[in-house]
């Protein structure tokens, strides 16, 4: 399954809040960017796990 259905899925509020974020941005956001940070937003406690997922893919 592709990543953004599993967002979807799992968190819809959050993959919900991340498009509006990223169809009412004046400046071009991807989804995970936008995803990211409305999770980090509504859930500041999985900060963690967030940096981490993003260490790795910048490792790739």
């Amino acid at each position: 399954m592709r990543v953004a259905l599993w967002r979807l899925l799992l968190a819809p509020l959050t993959t919900l809040r991340a498009l509006r974020l990223q169809r009412t941005s004046r400046s071009s956001f991807d989804f995970d960017s936008t995803w990211g940070q409305e999770r980090m937003h509504h859930a500041p406690d999985e900060i963690e796990y967030l940096l981490r997922h993003c260490a790795r893919t910048e490792d790739r």
